[in-house]
């Protein structure tokens, strides 16, 4: 089976996971296919291209809304809860007059992705904090050209996840919120999918995908210097970097509430204007 996931610090554990047999111990033969992002990899799950595929919630929430019938099989990998020490942030130039949150309100800030799990949850933080998130300006860049476009002045602030947050900061950034952790410390940031057709048709599958899963999330959790070092076989990670950037959390299953704060908040958003069905959803 074919499994869509993006090359960043997130899918460290099904690499681990393949690596160490667990999902050959279910009688499963994954071969893992790198795309861009979760947009390209709901799609090619829906059409069978691949049996399963990693993407954020939010993007998840969207394709459900939307009548993309998708099942979430596990958890994929969820926030630190710590402010400062997460996985993603929002970060600024040193000398910038931004400090906090608030003073977000009104800047141009660049996401990897418009209308998304980025824009919604610092939408989220700044409105906590006090400011209008309304007028927020937010430009569209890749991960790997975010912390040059703050460096430039192209854009007042960026959303970086790992590795590109210790790349930023170890240039002199400065984090100004923990988009993820400052709106749910448990906050599930992605999550590996089937589609509901796959699952009704292949349900041994299915389990023993959830299962290996399970396993591989613990065994990333318990040897965070085997995470740190497979990184090297699918990103292409400076190994200064590789050694310090903060991994995120791998929790064993779906924080369910985290997901419903963030259907809240892309409905908050207009981005979803369905009442949405977590039960059909979930696991």
């Amino acid at each position: 089976m074919t499994v869509g996931v993006i090359p960043i610090v997130d899918v460290a554990p099904i690499y681990l996971g393949v690596k160490q047999g667990f999902f050959a111990d279910e009688g499963l033969d994954v071969k893992l296919e790198t795309a861009q992002g979760g947009a390209a990899i709901v799609p090619a799950v829906v059409s069978g291209q691949y049996q399963f595929g990693f993407s954020n919630t939010t993007s998840l929430l969207l394709a459900s809304s939307q009548g993309l019938p998708l099942k979430v099989v596990a958890a994929g990998v969820a926030s630190t809860g710590e402010d400062g020490k997460d996985f993603g942030a929002v970060v600024v130039k040193p000398d910038s007059p931004i400090r906090t949150a608030k003073d977000l309100a009104g800047k141009r800030i660049a996401v990897n992705t418009l209308k998304n799990i980025n824009t919604t949850t610092i939408n989220n933080v700044v409105k906590e904090a006090g400011g209008d998130p309304s007028t927020i300006s937010y430009v569209e860049l890749p991960f790997p050209d975010i912390a040059a476009a703050v460096a430039k002045g192209d854009v007042d602030a960026g959303q970086v996840v790992e590795p590109f947050l210790t790349i930023a900061t170890g240039q002199g950034d400065r984090q100004v919120v923990s988009n993820y952790a400052g709106t749910d410390p448990d906050l599930t940031v992605g999550m590996y999918f089937t589609s509901q057709q796959y699952a009704g048709q292949n349900s041994a599958a299915v389990t023993g995908f959830g299962a290996a899963m399970k396993k591989s999330m613990d065994y990333a959790a318990a040897h965070p210097d085997e995470v740190r070092a497979i990184l090297s076989t699918y990103t292409k990670i400076d190994p200064e970097v590789q050694k310090n950037l903060v991994l995120p959390k791998w929790p064993s299953a779906v924080d369910r509430d985290s997901v419903k704060v963030l259907g809240d908040l892309a409905t908050d958003d207009g981005l979803i204007t369905k009442s949405l069905d977590l039960d059909a959803l979930l696991p």
